[in-house]
């Protein structure tokens, strides 16, 4: 019988020059190594007589699931989680919810029971009654494609058996079981009286249960699980109750450093480690772990890989959400879209996207500012306190951990005075330090697909130099265009200029508002923003403020030059 230990490195951001790799992974059975550095992978050890180097799970954008007969169709994975209801939001049900979308599949839903809790416990506990538990299973399973159930509070007997009774007219391709008979506030939200047909009617149905230490004594009725070899025996002995997998959680094991499970198939003991988290947010772990298997299984994930994948995704979150406040109580929830904090810095802005912001559009060069000795943070500090609306960071030749420390030190600049920031290009990078958009080329990433990245609030500008592609950028869902080369330029190479009756051409067919760019400083900008075009709000400009040796006195100049005009009466459609 062999054994297995999988070690799982701390969460992090893995960097290279070129692409910045966000962990957890987004792996696919399908899947292929896109942009990977091997040497920065998880790795895995064997403890039989060879040691093998696993070179760590590939991460794709995943275009669908398998086409049905007709080609038009897309048969997109589906989880049925038959659970409770907590009304605080942090486990049963609505855990699984949050977890399968988080793992990109379809999460329908039975509720066995509702009750009432939040962060300081279980307050109250009431069963739905069997006969609508039934009617609920019933419609999910005899109309959807249901690819695997996860079941989490099963709070009676006859629930049990209903469940077994409807899985066998109803087949499903894996069942996975979460046996939750005592919350993590250690609140009893099951008897006794369930655990003789959880033995002999629903464990052997299952592809793989996952008790905790505590549920797995209660199922083995023996004490208290101290040490991983404990575990391992617990592991073989449920497995001989008749369920395909066993996974052991260790994460109240005591006395160990590392959260350890122990995932048993009947063959092979697989020891998985990673950093043990330290948070009071840990409320629903257990019903968010059995959810990701359960999402995993039903993209076609063999079982091992499902598992691994969910204990990194859980680790992921629980990291991330380790310091926010969520109620009183001692165990609060965690968030499962790594979103939350997102939200809060948001909000220091507390307004959308307004063209108005195009006004002065500051843009940086790496080497630009290499030349006059500062930094990219000196800069845009710069360039905000001389009156630039919105930044736009583009720095092409800078390495990625060092180009992405910069993005946060200088959004906190940004947002400390209300000014948007913008990345160039790197979509990475703008969702690494959560910037308030990104601008892309022609060549780049589509708006289209930038936009499902980043999310619905934030900003997204396109260089355009047609008519048809700022249509285009419209169709995408942009937010604005960038319009040039004006003028000539010595940012670009072999850049082709579109000159004033350009710009006019584009900004006339353009739905979006627009920024004019390349060539423009003081010199010209009167120029440009007299063209006559209502959408036309204003000049993004590089080398006449970042290829200065004061970027405080370029940027107060020119800003004073567009203002006055726009005073005067001459732009008053910014």
């Amino acid at each position: 019988m062999a054994s297995f230990t999988f070690t799982f490195p701390p969460t992090s951001l893995f960097a290279s020059k070129n692409y910045l790799f966000l962990t957890p992974t987004q792996a696919s059975p399908k899947g292929y190594i896109r942009k990977l550095r091997v040497s920065d992978l998880p790795s895995f050890v064997s403890s039989t007589e060879s040691s093998l180097r696993l070179q760590g799970f590939a991460a794709m954008q995943e275009k669908g699931g398998s086409t049905l007969s007709d080609d038009s169709k897309v048969k997109i994975p589906h989880v049925l989680t038959v659970a409770g209801s907590d009304s605080g939001g942090g486990a049963g049900i609505q855990a699984d919810l949050k977890a399968c979308a988080a793992r990109r599949v379809y999460c329908s839903t039975v509720i066995t029971a509702i009750t009432a809790q939040n962060t300081a416990g279980v307050q109250g506990v009431s069963i739905v009654p069997e006969d609508f538990v039934a009617e609920q299973l019933k419609s999910v399973l005899s109309d959807m494609q249901v690819d695997v159930v996860k079941t989490g509070m099963l709070p009676s007997v006859d629930i049990v058996k209903i469940l077994c009774k409807t899985l066998r007219e109803f087949p499903v391709p894996a069942l996975v079981v979460d046996p939750v008979m005592v919350s993590t506030s250690g609140d009893v939200l099951a008897g006794p009286s369930i655990l003789s047909v959880f033995r002999e009617e629903f464990l052997p149905m299952a592809d793989i249960i996952t008790p905790n230490l505590k549920e797995a004594s209660a199922l083995l009725d023996s004490k208290q699980l101290e040490t991983v070899d404990d575990m391992r025996t617990a592991a073989r002995l449920l497995h001989n109750m008749g369920p395909k997998n066993v996974l052991v959680k260790g994460g109240d094991l005591p006395g160990s450093s590392d959260a350890v499970d122990i995932l048993y198939n009947g063959h092979n003991f697989y020891e998985l480690h990673s950093p043990r988290i330290k948070t009071r947010n840990t409320h629903g772990t257990g019903c968010s772990l059995a959810s990701c298997i359960a999402a995993e299984l039903a993209k076609g994930y063999p079982m091992l890989s499902a598992v691994k994948v969910a204990k990194r995704f859980i680790e992921s979150a629980l990291d991330y959400s380790k310091d926010i406040v969520i109620g009183n109580g001692p165990q609060g929830p965690f968030d499962h879209l790594l979103r939350l904090k997102s939200h809060s810095q948001d909000c220091r802005r507390q307004q959308a996207f307004n063209p108005s912001d195009l006004f002065l559009h500051a843009v940086t060069d790496s080497g630009m500012n290499k030349k006059w000795g500062r930094s990219i943070v000196d800069a845009v500090k710069a360039a905000i306190e001389g009156g630039a609306t919105i930044l736009q960071l583009r720095e092409k030749d800078a390495e990625t951990k060092d180009f992405l420390e910069s993005a946060i030190a200088c959004l906190n600049i940004c947002r400390s005075h209300g000014v948007p920031l913008l990345i160039n290009d790197r979509i990475d990078v703008a969702l690494a330090c959560d910037a308030d958009g990104v601008h892309v080329g022609q060549s780049d990433i589509p708006a289209r697909v930038a936009r499902t990245l980043l999310g619905p609030e934030k900003i997204i500008g396109v260089s355009c130099k047609t008519p048809e592609q700022a249509q285009q950028a419209w169709l995408d869902g942009a937010d604005y265009i960038g319009c040039g080369g004006v003028f000539p330029t010595n940012t670009k190479e072999n850049n082709i200029t579109i000159g004033l009756d350009g710009l006019k051409t584009v900004c006339m067919a353009s739905k979006l508002p627009v920024v004019a760019i390349g060539g423009i400083g003081l010199s010209n900008a009167r120029t440009v923003m007299e063209i006559g075009v209502p959408n036309l709000k204003g000049v993004a400009v590089v080398s006449a403020l970042f290829d200065r040796e004061c970027v405080l006195s370029e940027t107060r100049k020119l800003c004073a030059m567009l203002s006055e005009s726009n005073h005067g009466g001459t732009l008053t459609n910014l």
